[in-house]
């Protein structure tokens, strides 16, 4: 599935850079995270963390196009209940999950100002604590599928954002019983190249 997805992403990407080149641009970006992992196992409450990356922004008329980003993002929350198939030694324990994000968003423009995004995204684990499981199983799932919606402030080269990240796969790799779902409130600063 995951080849699936970014081979689709590679050739949406190409096709419009082929019929849009007036309207391509390029960016970098950075911005914070309050992050949490829906699910009994772990704490309700949003933690800080980061994220960086680069745009692409693909204009396919003045208010219409798609922005396709490759993002490092980070995930903490804090695990606090024992699981089936977790050590019963276990009782809270921090958790910090890196991921290589793959955005692929619908670009909206109403005006030069304000910009309406919204989208797939596909993640990829990239690392993750060890600890949480004593006998060498992953905890975690290596891929993670989530809607993206937003709003970017166009200030020339500038781009200010704020977006909501929610996870629709369980990414609770140990058992059935409990669902592990990833959320994100990113917002952030870009700028084009």
């Amino acid at each position: 599935m995951k080849r699936v997805f970014l081979s689709f992403a590679i050739l949406l990407v190409a096709a419009a850079a082929v019929q849009a080149q007036k309207g391509f641009r390029l960016g970098a970006k950075v911005g914070a995270n309050a992050t949490k992992l829906d699910g009994q196992s772990f704490e309700s409450g949003f933690n800080a963390s980061w994220h960086a990356g680069a745009f692409v922004e693909l204009d396919f008329t003045k208010k219409l196009g798609i922005q396709p980003e490759l993002l490092w993002s980070q995930t903490k929350s804090t695990f606090v209940n024992n699981v089936n198939g977790l050590p019963s030694t276990l009782t809270t324990r921090d958790v910090s999950l890196n991921y290589l994000s793959i955005p692929l968003l619908l670009r909206w423009s109403p005006n030069k100002l304000i910009t309406l995004n919204a989208g797939p995204q596909y993640s990829i684990l990239m690392d993750q604590n060890k600890s949480l499981l004593q006998n060498g199983q992953q905890a975690f799932k290596t891929g993670d599928f989530a809607a993206v919606a937003g709003l970017q402030l166009n200030l020339q080269s500038l781009r200010i954002y704020g977006r909501y990240v929610a996870g629709m796969s369980n990414i609770n790799d140990v058992t059935n019983s409990d669902k592990w779902r990833n959320q994100q409130i990113q917002a952030g600063i870009g700028l084009k190249l």
